[in-house]
């Protein structure tokens, strides 16, 4: 999801930062007020071009910052860092540049990042759904498709490909491979299962030894303290006082066992935090000796490209194995052909279940779709699914390729290709409430809509906002009183003019809300 949104001097935005609730959020205000200047923000991130009509007057370049819940550009993610912090800035005189986390990136790749968790309706959308890819992930979502296992053949028969190539290439090569090999099981020398999850468990506990030794003992002390009474002492003075009493009152008996149950359990809580202190260990020597094996880890798994620690381990044991069959005069080639060989029945086999699970859920999807489509007032919501080969790839060897019928007795054609803005927005709303998705930013939704297919998308909306985080600027009223949290963008008169946008309270979003009806005086018009 996306959690934080900073905008600075962009066009009449001088300075504005939003935090984004999970589920619906809307964005209001009058027209001309400068909603299209929020989209523009996110349209930013997602790559579009720079140029200065978009700096503002308080300032020399305008600056878009986003905080998501998200993977990807993992050679610049700092350790230990889990949320995706990109930007991007544009220059009075046009000029671009994109960030993550305050580092240099390329453009294009930040776009593909944040497209991987946000999508937004227009030409984002537009561009998204022209991708057979997207349309595959899409169906393969609504089929519950774990892709894991032909995403791992898929690298298995990239790495067959690439050691039977280089053995069949030149003697050059050959050689360059075996250095690889043997560098490989020389930087994981020593390492174990495990190993690398432990050392960071333990990191941290080195790191903050300051506050458990705290916490420790002032749980200690209270319980059992050197000088005077603690918790366990108390208990004790409450045992004594009902013993000698407990024969004349069965009741009274009941309480001195449960009291003396709880005084030993409080000291043995005591001792075993003292024991806990007495084994902390805040040793400068430990914790750079385990920084220096995770750093050797963090090298190895770049210089081998592996994405996880497990990958790793299994590329060194695949490594020592082909060290140990040359070692015993196996021929490298024909060891490199024949697994090859299994590497592709593997995959196409995987790829055939693939593509029979596909052909199963296409007309289930394309119904559930359809019938999301009428409900936002797209006609008779003619939509289907068709699968086509192509070549063998990570996600096996198929591509959707969604295609609508707006009206009826026309021809069906792609839905990118096909659907005019506001038609965008609710065939992506149709396809994330169906499919589920990350985050859905919605700038055209309720274009030309009014009435009760307003109150239809606000409900779709709603339904879609209870399984992915949605943001849509919205001039209708039917969708904003859905909100889960409510935005208002307004325009301030001054030197110069600028736009504000601002998280409405609860008496700020009815007055609000009031004004999209036409105001109290048009309001108090229909009661009268």
């Amino acid at each position: 999801m996306l959690r934080r949104l900073r905008i600075e001097n962009l066009v009449l935005i001088r300075e504005a930062e939003l935090d984004f609730a999970p589920g619906l959020n809307v964005v209001t205000g009058e027209t001309g007020a400068g909603k299209t200047i929020f989209a523009q923000a996110i349209g930013l991130l997602l790559g579009a071009k720079g140029d200065d009509g978009l700096v503002g007057p308080n300032g020399s370049e305008a600056y878009v910052e986003a905080e998501l819940d998200a993977a990807g550009l993992d050679e610049l993610r700092p350790e230990d860092e889990e949320s995706l912090l990109v930007a991007r800035r544009v220059f009075g005189d046009g000029r671009t540049r994109a960030y993550a986390w305050g580092r240099a990136a390329a453009r294009e790749d930040v776009a593909d990042a944040v497209e991987a968790v946000l999508a937004m309706s227009g030409q984002f959308q537009q561009r998204r759904l022209a991708r057979p890819s997207h349309q595959l992930e899409l169906l393969d979502r609504f089929a519950g498709i774990d892709r894991e296992p032909v995403r791992a053949a898929w690298r298995e028969l990239q790495a067959a490909r690439k050691r039977h190539e280089e053995l069949t290439a030149n003697a050059a090569l050959a050689e360059a491979r075996l250095a690889e090999l043997r560098a490989l099981v020389e930087d994981t020398e020593g390492l174990e299962p495990g190993v690398e999850e432990e050392l960071r468990v333990e990191r941290e506990r080195f790191r903050h030894v300051a506050d458990l030794a705290q916490a420790a003992s002032a749980a200690a002390d209270a319980l059992a303290p050197d000088d005077g009474d603690g918790a366990a002492g108390l208990v004790a003075i409450a045992e004594r006082a009902v013993a000698p009493l407990e024969s004349l009152a069965p009741e009274l008996r009941r309480a001195g066992d449960e009291l003396r149950d709880a005084e030993l359990r409080l000291r043995e809580t005591a001792s075993g935090l003292h024991s806990f202190l007495a084994s902390l260990d805040s040793s400068p020597e430990r914790l750079e000796e385990i920084e220096g094996v995770l750093e050797r880890i963090h090298a190895a798994k770049r210089r081998f490209r592996c994405q996880t620690y497990e990958e790793l381990l299994v590329r060194a044991e695949e490594a020592r194995a082909e060290l140990d069959a040359l070692a015993d005069g196996v021929d490298p080639t024909a060891a490199a052909e024949a697994a090859l060989a299994a590497a592709e029945a593997g995959m196409r086999a995987l790829a055939d279940e693939l593509r029979a699970e596909r052909n199963a859920a296409a007309p289930a999807f394309a119904d559930a779709v359809s019938a999301e489509l009428r409900d936002v007032g797209m006609g008779d919501g003619e939509f289907t699914c068709e699968l086509r080969a192509r070549d063998l790839g990570a996600t096996g060897a198929d591509e959707a390729v969604f295609l609508v019928r707006p009206n009826a007795g026309m021809p069906f054609a792609p839905a990118a290709e096909t659907a005019s803005g506001g038609e965008l927005s609710r065939i992506a709303l149709a396809l994330a409430v169906v499919a589920g998705g990350d985050t859905m930013v919605f700038d055209e939704i309720d274009a030309g809509i009014g009435g009760e297919t307003a109150h239809a998308v606000g409900r779709v909306l709603r339904r879609l906002a209870e399984r992915a985080q949605v943001i849509t600027i919205t001039h209708l009223p039917q969708i904003a009183s859905l909100a889960d949290r409510h935005f208002r963008v307004e325009k301030v008169a001054g030197d110069p003019t600028h736009t504000r946008i601002e998280q409405l309270g609860d008496d700020e979003r009815k007055a609000e809300l009031e004004r999209m009806l036409g105001g109290q005086e048009f309001l108090a018009t229909l009661r009268s």
